[in-house]
């Protein structure tokens, strides 16, 4: 295996920095450098993690497979379509947000960061009934460009009715335009098409819920 490059701490240089957002400048060999647009402080940049810090780290935020699964009826994928500022466009999209400083103290953070977004984005609450397991605790989105990961988290809701759905828990810029819940036949067409029920794209974490729910893994939740 050829030497990879060694990115050290004191040859990050920040030059952006936003409470969102920052961008660094990673020196990875004198005179060469490559660029990493980052959710994180720049003490804890992925790319100056050790191989063992690497592989304990904890993912920046969750996106949540929701599947309705009632008593008697034919289970659905839920979606939503949210305004994707740098898109420009109401993508369709699955619950998602940012692991909080609160979330961080809880013992499953994963899981109870999931469940909060899921209630802020739908309305719905998970109930004793239900099953919330991750599916993959770190996947990175873009590492060409980002280290920003995401946590994948299913949920099999069971007692939640469509009635109940709401997005009036949007916070700060989230803003959203309506549900889209999929049977598997319609979820299956959508991966065929490559795009949404309104012929848009769709981001990378939809084609994964889309995916995931006609595969039937969510059974073994």
């Amino acid at each position: 295996m050829e030497q990879r490059p060694e990115i050290k701490r004191e040859n990050v240089k920040t030059l952006f920095e936003s409470p969102y957002l920052r961008v660094a400048d990673l020196q990875y060999a004198p005179g060469k450098h490559y660029y990493d647009a980052t959710r994180r402080d720049m003490e804890n940049l992925t790319a100056v993690k050790s191989d063992q810090e690497f592989e304990a780290m904890l993912a920046d935020a969750v996106s949540c497979f929701v599947i309705l699964d009632g008593e008697g009826e034919e289970p659905k994928l839920l979606l939503s379509y949210e305004f994707r500022y740098p898109a420009g466009q109401y993508l369709l999209s699955v619950p998602a947000g940012l692991i909080d400083e609160e979330d961080r103290e809880r013992p499953d953070v994963l899981v109870s960061t999931a469940i909060r977004e899921i209630r802020e984005e739908t309305g719905l609450e998970v109930r004793d009934t239900d099953t919330v397991r991750v599916v993959n605790p770190l996947v990175f989105s873009t590492p060409g460009l980002t280290d920003e990961s995401n946590a994948l988290i299913c949920a099999v809701l069971r007692s939640a009715r469509p009635t109940d759905l709401s997005q009036e828990g949007a916070v700060g810029s989230e803003q959203f335009d309506g549900f889209c819940l999929l049977t598997k036949a319609q979820a299956r067409e959508l991966l065929k098409k490559g795009r949404d029920e309104r012929g848009k794209f769709y981001p990378l974490y939809t084609w994964a819920a889309l995916l995931y729910f006609v595969s039937d893994m969510w059974l073994e939740a």
